[in-house]
């Protein structure tokens, strides 16, 4: 027992040592006396005036104003808790709590100060003797903000006396952070540490994409920790910061515009905002007054929750804010107590005043007469007051004093029964105060228990509760904010699945992909910068990307296109000459008529196939000559449709035959006629070697070249169906590959040959006498030919997908056209127009006898 007393009271026991308090008492604002003091110190006050800073006489207290309602709840809740145990049969029976709750206008110098005062007492005395009296409380509940807990903390430390505190966030990962044992001994929390609200916040931040982000962080150990946390996991995870805003409800006006100008020259559009719900009453105030709208917030446990920032957005910049708040819950009885203001008015009537004041916005007492002054009767009800004071919205904070108070409780309670062999009593030893204070604080950092409600609570090793966060959105509902729970946080599961996030259910399509790369893009890396600043970059055709973000766009196959947006390869369009396109009708209507034609011609031939005209022509041939013709109308219909493999065979080695056998029936016919006129001639016999058998054979041993021509191509290399892949990059062009170039050409060339064989023999037969003019209009019809199928050669070769086919079906109308014009429709002119013409002596008036 000596030990203890002089390891923890040295200073005290020393009969020489005299101490005396210099200046004015500090009392509590609300109190209750008790067997054991539990001690509050809470912001009752959010700010402190100086009223004389001349430093020529003693400093006056603080003057606090604006007076917190959050406060006066959190009061409320430990003053219930106290009732409670004090009222029950099993904790703690026969000993009663007491409680002592000071203010500390939100300044750490004052809230070392109340600390001092709940340590020391409040006496003005000389002590000339030993020590009989411990300090006067077992632990202490509060504070709210980390910068003065940590105060508080350092201050009552060596003197083991434990602070829970109840909102104090502070991270493990600062230099004086709250969770390090070492600097606070004796500091614990109900409330998780924000080194998980910061991981929570990063994960989500990176659940919805959003990896270029700015923030907005309070100047204080809390928003400067907390955004260092959140900054450090960001960078782990790929999440970017393009700025991070410090803020204080004391900058100037200069610092406010800089903070609004980086906001509306930035890029980001989802901002992090690690603040408290105080702070964020005046940032909003601002953002309105500047028409900052139209950004994703993300928030912390400081205001996410808040119903009065909620109350004071009224232009809705908030809108679809998400962020980590403290789970809900309930506290039975809780909420009726703190609406009952009783307590309050009996625990202290000086601050009990002040609040009343506050809350019902009326005076106890006129000061100068001043106007406009309502009066309180003390007969106002608060059921028909909505305020901060009325809201319960904080029920979890309020769960955290409850939670807080027990934990005191129930750490009493296991050491007094350990103490007096589990049984309880009244008592008034002052020695027994003194055990129980030199075990308490490492006692109650061990405690457990289960609270009414079914919740259990205990501290790990750093003093600190399991983190647990609810996700919360913003949500507008009949034109008013909603706090919606959409997911869960949970420190105690593994790493990978501590964030849940229920998108599907609630979650609004406005919060995904802001500030990503949409699906038909790709990320890329600004040259120079962190790997978070990108550019969307579109898909090159033919690739795609079909997810948000990606890093590469993917090539697709062979067949298939990128479509418009680059989000999707669709099946390539297939290009062909078609039977139902305009082309194909056009070009089809024309072969038809081209063989109707040719078939008219022939039945008029056919009907007078005895008349001089006919005969003198050599029938047989024009017959033959008409039914190549009808054949090369027909082939060019074998250039239209899809191609397949038959009819790639047959559209060249049909068209190949069917010209040489049309150009061999010609050649037949020039020869003819040169014959013929060299028959007229004196002592010719030349008939006889160049007749009907002679002229037959020239034109089946022409025709049968070609046909080993073909035999040939078809045997070596027959042409194919060909996918062309190259000429179009989007579109598919099916066509017929050759397949052997030189088969092709020979074809084509042996057509020629003939064809300017042809021209040659008719030319030199232009001269014959005019009535006999059938080489003058072989001879035009072979000009035509030869035209047409000299400027075929460049335009087939220039001409893409399927005009390529249509040029060469043009040439073959056109080629056909022009020997069944010149060569047949003169004589059709004369059958039909002047059949007076259509006789022997005409026909022979110009020829020369022998």
């Amino acid at each position: 027992m000596h030990f203890y007393l002089y390891k923890y009271y040295k200073p005290c026991l020393s009969n020489q040592l005299k101490h005396q308090t210099l200046r004015e008492p500090a009392y509590p604002q609300l109190s209750k006396d008790g067997d054991f003091i539990v001690g509050g110190i809470f912001p009752f006050h959010r700010t402190w005036e100086f009223t004389d800073m001349s430093y020529t006489v003693k400093p006056s207290p603080l003057k606090c104003t604006s007076v917190d309602f959050r406060t006066f709840q959190f009061s409320q809740s430990l003053i219930f808790a106290i009732e409670e145990i004090n009222n029950s049969s099993s904790l703690l029976p026969g000993v009663s709590l007491g409680y002592k709750i000071y203010d500390t206008c939100t300044s750490t110098a004052m809230g070392v100060r109340m600390a001092m005062a709940l340590v020391n007492g409040n006496e003005n005395s000389t002590l000339n003797e030993q020590c009989t009296k411990t300090a006067q409380v077992q632990a202490i509940i509060g504070e709210t903000q980390s910068p003065v807990s940590m105060a508080i903390a350092k201050s009552v430390g060596p003197f083991s006396i434990p602070l829970v505190s109840i909102y104090a966030f502070l991270s493990i990962l600062l230099l004086n952070c709250l969770s390090d044992k070492s600097k606070y001994p004796s500091f614990l929390r109900t409330i998780p540490s924000d080194y998980y609200q910061s991981r929570a916040l990063a994960e989500m931040v990176k659940q919805f994409g959003w990896t270029w982000v700015g923030a907005i962080r309070r100047d204080d150990d809390y928003g400067n920790g907390g955004m260092a946390t959140f900054t450090d996991a960001a960078e782990q995870l790929g999440v970017c910061l393009e700025y991070s805003l410090p803020f204080l409800k004391t900058y100037s006006q200069e610092k406010m515009l800089r903070i609004i100008q980086q906001i509306k020259s930035s890029t980001s559009r989802v901002i992090v905002v690690f603040v408290t719900y105080w702070d964020l009453e005046i940032l909003l105030h601002v953002f309105n007054e500047h028409n900052i709208t139209g950004y994703q917030w993300v928030g912390s446990e400081g205001w996410i929750s808040d119903s009065t920032v909620a109350r004071l957005d009224k232009h809705k910049i908030l809108q679809g804010a998400i962020g980590v708040a403290i789970p809900k819950t309930t506290v039975s009885g809780l909420k009726e107590f703190i609406l009952d203001i009783n307590p309050l008015k009996s625990a202290g009537s000086a601050i009990f005043t002040e609040f009343w004041e506050a809350l019902f916005k009326c005076k106890h007492t006129v000061v100068n007469h001043v106007e406009n002054t309502t009066m309180c009767t003390g007969k106002e009800k608060l059921s028909e007051m909505e305020n901060e004071f009325t809201d319960m919205t904080l029920m979890p904070i309020f769960n955290n004093v409850y939670k807080g108070v027990y934990a005191v409780a129930h750490t009493l309670h296991g050491l007094l029964a350990c103490i007096y062999g589990k049984v309880l009593c009244s008592f008034k030893c002052c020695n027994i105060h003194i055990i129980l204070f030199c075990q308490f604080a490492e006692h109650l950092k061990r405690v457990r228990f289960e609270t009414k409600d079914g919740e259990e609570v205990y501290f790990d090793k750093n003093g600190d509760p399991v983190a647990k966060y609810e996700i919360i959105n913003w949500q507008t509902i009949e034109d008013q904010h909603e706090f919606v729970t959409v997911g869960l946080y949970d420190s105690s599961f593994p790493a990978h699945n501590r964030l849940l996030i229920e998108m599907h259910a609630y979650i609004i399509e406005s919060l995904y992909n802001i500030e990503s790369c949409p699906p038909g893009t790709r990320k890329a890396v600004q040259k120079g910068k962190p790997v978070c600043c990108f550019d969307c970059i579109p898909c090159a055709e033919g690739e795609i990307s079909n997810m948000t973000d990606s890093i590469k766009c993917e090539q697709c196959y062979q067949d298939y296109w990128s479509n418009q947006h680059r989000n999707e390869c669709v099946k390539k369009e297939t290009e062909f000459l078609s039977f139902e396109e305009t082309m194909g009708i056009l070009l089809t209507a024309v072969s038809i008529i081209g063989t109707f034609i040719t078939i008219i011609i022939a039945i008029i031939f056919f009907r007078h196939k005895n008349t001089p005209i006919v005969k003198a022509n050599n029938s047989e041939l024009s017959f033959l000559l008409l039914l190549s013709l009808a054949l090369c109308f027909l082939c060019s219909l074998t250039f239209i449709g899809r191609p397949s493999e038959w009819s790639c065979v047959l559209r060249h080695t049909a068209f190949g035959i069917t010209f040489v056998l049309c150009i061999s029936c010609v050649l037949g016919k020039t020869i003819v006629v040169l014959m013929a006129f060299r028959a007229t001639l004196p002592g010719s016999n030349v008939m006889k070697w160049f007749g009907a058998p002679q002229q037959r054979l020239s034109v089946l041993a022409f025709t049968l070249i070609q046909v080993l021509i073909c035999v040939l191509w078809l045997t070596t290399s027959p042409p194919f169906p060909f996918k062309n892949l190259k000429h179009y990059k989007e579109k598919i062009i099916l066509e017929c590959q050759l397949g052997s170039a030189i088969g092709f050409w020979a074809v084509l060339g042996y057509i020629g040959l003939l064809a300017l064989l042809c021209f040659i023999l008719a030319f030199l037969a232009r001269k014959l006498p005019d009535k006999f003019n059938e080489a003058k209009f072989i001879t035009f019809s072979m000009l035509i030919f030869c035209a047409v199928w000299i400027t075929f050669i460049p335009a087939y070769v220039s001409s893409p997908g399927k005009f390529t086919v249509a040029v060469e079906i043009f040439a073959i109308l056109a080629s056909s056209f022009g020997l069944l014009f010149c060569i047949f429709l003169p004589k059709c002119y004369i059958i039909i127009l002047k059949p007076e013409m259509n006789t022997k002596k005409q026909i022979m008036s110009k020829v020369p006898v022998k």
